[in-house]
């Protein structure tokens, strides 16, 4: 979904590629070639994160399950390599929450070869996983081939990707999400600060991950609850670190802070009706997930309109919770939220006189 043309209007970054989304809804709020691809450096850990988090959930791995550390992990993401790395000890052995960490925290290059040896028995093989993974989660713009990201002509990512797997991440497994803020680990002796440091800026970031190689430049993937609601931010392509840190910092303090929340229908409220073609009643009525609550602009109300968004016409069954429908606000017609509706109650299919004329004022409406 292209991003709010008013958005878009009134921020902008020095990073080559961006992102920010509305975690709740997927709304994009700002974008800046976020559909082209770019190399992900060790934001690609990411999706390593999310393929352990999926073994952990099925029940295929622990977090007490240890790891033996191979000989190309040490070499290939160990201290010699001059890359980011947990200084894991040669023929050691690690527990998958450790690795966890480290691949979070230190961004362990070592750590997260480990976690794909142990899984899948070679780096090849796990990146096999990661693309199913991802088809699944549905980035439909990126290719792995590696746990690491360290650079490899054939992987590439979106920044919209990327932020659609952190929406991922945080969605299923809120649980472990507490991992992306912890501030340093040690391990071997050596204490290592979180790799985000907008972690630490105290502006209300909890994750999530950062990467840089010298051909993609430096970027990150950040989130955030400041100004009520959960955001994710995509950066990528800045020239040192510090523009990374200030770049995501004013992108998702922006975010934060140019939009206010307005509770737009309560709980349970009738937000408005869709049609449904053969059912014994001829229309369903549309509710949010609860409150229905919108972040517009700020000082924007006067400029509001609204539509509601749908295939029509629903056939039944219409179960009740379905996911049916949106609504689609503007602001002097420029998109600026979408909000997912819900089927507020059953309607079952009807009898032949309901069919007959519902067939009668579909056709009259040009649906058929």
């Amino acid at each position: 979904m292209a991003a709010p043309v008013w958005a878009q209007a009134t921020f902008d970054t020095k990073a080559k590629f961006a992102v920010l989304m509305d975690h709740e809804t997927g709304t994009v709020i700002f974008q800046k070639d976020a559909d082209l691809p770019m190399e992900p450096a060790s934001m690609a850990k990411l999706m390593t994160i999310a393929v352990v988090f999926d073994q952990i959930r099925t029940g295929r791995l622990s977090f007490s399950d240890e790891f033996f550390v191979s000989e190309h992990a040490w070499r290939t993401g160990g201290a010699s390599s001059g890359g980011s790395t947990m200084f894991a000890e040669l023929n050691s052995k690690i527990s998958v929450e450790n690795l966890i960490r480290s691949v979070i925290i230190q961004s362990g290059n070592d750590a997260a070869i480990i976690l794909a040896e142990g899984i899948a028995g070679s780096e090849a093989s796990f990146a096999a996983m990661m693309n199913e993974l991802a088809e699944d989660i549905g980035l439909t713009g990126s290719y792995f081939t590696n746990p690491t990201g360290l650079p490899d002509p054939d992987m590439r990512v979106t920044a919209r990707d990327l932020a659609d797997l952190a929406r991922y991440l945080i969605r299923e497994y809120p649980q472990y999400y507490h991992y992306f803020s912890e501030p340093d680990m040690e391990w071997n002796g050596i204490k290592q600060g979180n790799r985000n440091s907008l972690v630490e800026l105290g502006i209300g970031v909890d994750g999530l991950k950062t990467g840089h190689t010298e051909a993609a430049g430096y970027g990150s993937v950040i989130s955030t609850k400041e100004g009520g609601r959960r955001l994710i931010g995509v950066i990528h392509g800045l020239t040192s670190m510090s523009q990374r840190a200030e770049e995501g910092r004013k992108l998702i303090t922006w975010g934060a802070r140019a939009f206010e929340r307005v509770a737009a229908y309560a709980d349970g409220a009738i937000v408005a009706y869709a049609s449904v073609y053969g059912g014994e009643s001829g229309s369903v009525g549309l509710i949010g997930n609860g409150e229905v609550a919108l972040y517009l602009p700020r000082g924007s109300r006067k400029c509001l309109s609204a539509e509601v968004q749908y295939n029509a016409p629903l056939r039944p069954p219409v179960l009740a919770g379905d996911q049916i429908a949106e609504l689609r606000v503007f602001c002097d017609d420029r998109l600026v939220q979408v909000a997912p509706l819900y089927a507020a109650e059953t309607v079952l299919e009807g009898g032949i006189t309901r069919k007959a004329a519902d067939a009668l004022r579909q056709l009259a409406l040009g649906w058929l």
